[in-house]
């Protein structure tokens, strides 16, 4: 079983590591959606609330994540 859910991008940093030769460390934080479409709407009477704080030294990985951008995210018991 997995549940999806819709996560929206609500900020995104970079920060220096403080191991200089490992480059910069990405931060995204991202929010459930809360509307804007009525797909967005189902998903926001299912997650009203909740969080997601990413950080990553993955240069490609951590600028795949657009400000303001919508995300599905699925769980899946590992």
């Amino acid at each position: 079983m997995s549940v999806r859910a819709k996560f929206k991008v609500t900020s995104t940093t970079q920060r220096k590591h403080w191991d200089i030769q490992k480059g910069n460390i990405h931060e995204i934080q991202l929010e459930p959606v809360v509307g804007g479409s009525p797909e967005n709407e189902k998903f926001y009477a299912a997650t009203p609330h909740g969080a997601i704080s990413l950080q990553t030294l993955n240069h490609e990985a951590g600028s795949q994540f657009e400000l303001g951008a919508e995300y599905y995210i699925d769980f899946t018991k590992a």
